[in-house]
């Protein structure tokens, strides 16, 4: 079972190794940012709009919109009315102005307004214009520069292109575009480049140059993604028509980067951009202010690499790969839809806190696709698996068969369950009767695996380790359970671990429980071709050994206890018949009875301390404040001889009680009469009887000669006398307070002594209360 188990996990991992290999090949084939690209653009769009930022407010534009072309005409207009547009922005002190219109060739119509503007342009000093290529072809030196003479007086030439993706939305652009040998920069750059120049010193920008050298081809560099503000129509804008009537605020351009450029419909270059709204689509002066917008505000997104794209790509769907090995389907799916999640989240996100722009679309693709292909592959494992088990199910002889029966599903897999369930009622059958057979077994019996976990227990193994408390021990440790189970004279754990682990456990062992039950514990190996584990019995030996102490205990007692008295009677009477007269007949009478009131009281502390020991008490309803009255008055007169006086404190006025009341008398009895006898000559003892939560606790206090704390544990034990040579006058034989701890403990109370040498003792019988009777009590006056 155990080389199957193995080649059925080679063959599982095997079979991830194959399916991971694959996928990852896959996703990182479709890491290339062509790859999937509407997936990774509309993730993508998503990540610019939510970085969306409100527009720098130094950023103003000049727009050629409808109403200007209502107010001047058609377009084309005449370069005077843009040389006085120039002058009139210019008395504002602007730090920069960008015409993005386009002044290819000279005006032949009207050629002193070219004077016009080439002057406007001259005064201002600081005039960007704009430079366009016409063609993509790779040595295509089609490109339209501004004419020769408003080139050399511009501050500076910028290039207006930008660089839509396959679905014709603007994301990017190249921040240098031109010849190999001088590419001209973007027109934000030389816009920025001319404001930093006015405000730093009189140094000005590097000129790109005005003409395009012959065969020199058209190159593109620093490829970057236009973080875009929040939205179209959001910078300050005024129209061209407003700016010539003077009607704008008197610091409307001071100290801002003024574009000018069309806006009218029809007029101009209009591109779709991921942050357009309602299918509008946006101005390339508008496209240029967001441009200069992200520079200003620092805000830089440049795509990932190829390499950091892969990886990025590659490690979510490896992390669902091993949590589809590791975990369970449920977590697995979790996890998955987790890696997807986060994927997406830091796609978004990225781009704002790196700077960089991932492709994710083959992330979530492999995601997508790795929690199906495993569990087809777990199904046809399983749909294997059932085949294979029914097949060892029939050749055990279970009457179940592969064909199909009467209400069955068409569905392959599911007969094949159905098959399983019915084989595997059969074995929960077989198994509830061989439960049930050990169910019956008088002693307590458990079966459990190698390590020692319970898989089976009868009822006797349940009341024995829990009783009522316990309902099942299915699952749990053996060796927590009889944790407290010691060998007899070495004290050590009768089961451990270590012995299961190395199956060194006697068959048969004896050993006490912290209950002072004692067991024989019966082990028995068991191992087949498909388990192994222990059979283990329980066999209380407590009343046996009990009995065989208590055998004991009454052997020592009739041959020495007993014996020594009545050898003393004998020893006298032979005295007398060899030496008569030397002892008076009163003097040898009282000698004699005094050695048989000794021997018959011997014998009734015996017969006394077995019957509290093994009859069956008859409880019924008291009063413990009677019966202590009473105790106490039947030793008045012992007190008295002793001179010691019996006083009573703290009595409620009632103590309800259940139990026998003859024993219960019997135990006070002794408990008061040690106490008196052990008094100095005008001692005192007190009695008390008080509420202690739900029990009465019975005290008695002397001052006697106090018990030391080392010998306290054997106060209680049989035939034991602390006091032999300190107190040699005192009668005993120690049978009275194992009677009185025998009592307590059968009215499922308990005893207490409080003592030490010197300061007396005293002894608390603390007996539970009646279940119905209130706690504590009202003490008497």
């Amino acid at each position: 079972m155990q080389n199957i188990a193995h080649s059925r996990r080679l063959r599982r991992r095997l079979e991830w190794m194959v399916l991971s290999i694959a996928l990852l090949g896959l996703v990182a084939w479709l890491s290339t940012p062509e790859s999937l690209d509407r997936v990774n653009h509309l993730v993508q769009d998503t990540g610019l709009r939510l970085l969306s930022r409100p527009p720098h407010p130094d950023i103003v534009i000049v727009a050629i919109d409808d109403p200007s072309i209502a107010a001047i005409g058609r377009w084309p207009w005449r370069r005077a009315l843009h040389a006085e547009l120039i002058s009139r922005i210019s008395e504002h002190n602007p730090k920069v102005i960008g015409m993005d219109v386009l002044f290819n060739e000279a005006d032949l119509d009207y050629p002193e307004d070219d004077l016009l503007l080439t002057d406007a342009i001259r005064r201002s000093g600081r005039i960007v214009l704009p430079v366009l290529r016409r063609g993509y072809g790779a040595h295509s030196n089609t490109t339209d520069l501004p004419w020769p003479a408003f080139a050399q007086v511009a501050a500076d030439l910028g290039h207006v292109h930008v660089a839509p993706g396959g679905d014709g939305v603007v994301r990017s652009l190249y921040l240098h575009e031109g010849p190999a040998t001088a590419p001209w920069p973007h027109f934000s750059m030389a816009l920025q480049c001319v404001a930093n120049a006015r405000q730093s010193g009189p140094a000005p920008c590097t000129r790109a140059q005005a003409s395009v050298p012959n065969g020199s081809p058209w190159e593109r560099t620093g490829p970057t993604l236009i973080a875009y503000a929040s939205g179209p129509s959001q910078f300050t804008t005024y129209s061209y028509i407003d700016v010539l009537r003077g009607t704008v605020p008197a610091d409307a351009f001071r100290g801002k980067y003024v574009l000018v450029g069309a806006a009218a419909s029809g007029l101009g270059d209009m591109f779709a951009t991921p942050v357009s709204q309602q299918s509008r689509l946006m101005p390339g002066v508008e496209v240029v202010a967001h441009v200069l917008d992200a520079r200003l505000s620092g805000e830089q997104i440049a795509p990932a690499s190829l390499a950091v794209n892969m990886l990025f790509n590659l490690v979510p769907v490896a992390c669902a790969l091993l949590a589809l090995l590791l975990v369970g389907p449920l977590a697995a799916l979790l996890t998955s839809a987790g890696l997807a999640i986060a994927t997406l989240l830091l796609s978004v996100s990225l781009p704002g806190w790196l700077g960089l722009q991932f492709a994710p679309a083959a992330a979530i693709l492999g995601l997508v696709l790795a929690y199906p292909l495993w569990s087809w592959r777990r199904l046809s494992a399983a749909a294997h698996f059932l085949r294979l088990e029914m097949e060892n199910l029939q050749r055990e002889g279970l009457s179940m068969r592969m064909r199909k029966r009467s209400g069955d599903s068409a569905d392959f897999l599911e007969r094949r369950i159905n098959a399983v369930e019915r084989a595997s009622r059969q074995l929960r059958d077989l198994h509830h009767f061989v439960s049930k057979s050990l169910q019956q077994l008088p002693s307590p019996s458990i079966v459990c695996d190698p390590e020692g976990v319970v898989l089976l227990a009868n009822m006797a193994a349940r009341e024995h380790l829990g009783g009522a408390t316990q309902p099942s021990l299915q699952g749990q440790s053996v060796v927590d359970l009889l944790a407290d189970l010691m060998r007899v004279g070495t004290h050590q754990p009768l089961l451990t671990r270590e012995l299961l682990h190395h199956r060194s456990i006697p068959e048969q062992s004896e050993g006490c429980d912290a209950q002072g039950r004692s067991l024989l514990v019966q082990c028995k190996p068991f191992t087949d071709l498909a388990n192994a584990g222990w059979l283990l019995t329980l066999v209380d030996l407590t009343d046996m050994r009990r009995a065989l102490q208590q055998r004991d205990q009454a052997m020592n007692f009739i041959s020495h206890d007993i014996r020594a008295p009545n050898a003393s009677i004998l020893t006298l009477l032979e005295m007398q018949r060899a030496y008569p007269g030397r002892m008076s007949d009163e003097e040898l009478m009282l000698r004699i009875e005094r050695y048989a009131q000794a021997s018959l009281g011997m014998a009734e502390n015996f017969v006394q301390l077995a019957s509290a020991q093994a009859q069956e008490y008859r409880f019924a309803p008291m009063d413990l404040v009677a019966v202590l009255a009473e105790t106490a008055d039947d030793l008045w007169a012992l007190a008295r001889d002793r001179n010691v006086d019996v006083r009573t404190a703290a009595i409620p006025d009632t103590a309800p009680f259940l139990g026998d009341r003859a024993l219960l008398s019997r135990a006070l009895a002794n408990v008061l009469n040690n106490a008196i006898k052990f008094s100095p000559d005008g001692g005192t003892v007190e009695c008390s009887l008080t509420a202690r939560g739900p029990h009465w606790v019975v005290s008695v206090r002397d001052q006697g000669p106090g018990i030391a704390p080392e010998l306290q544990g054997q106060v209680f034990a049989p035939y034991q006398r602390l006091h032999d040579r300190s107190h040699p006058s005192i009668e005993g034989v120690g049978l009275g307070l194992a009677l009185v701890h025998t009592v307590v403990q059968r009215h499922g109370g308990a005893l207490e002594v409080d003592s030490d040498v010197g300061r007396g003792a005293e002894f608390r019988l603390v007996l539970p209360q009646p279940k119905d009777t209130p706690q504590g009590g009202t003490p008497s006056g």
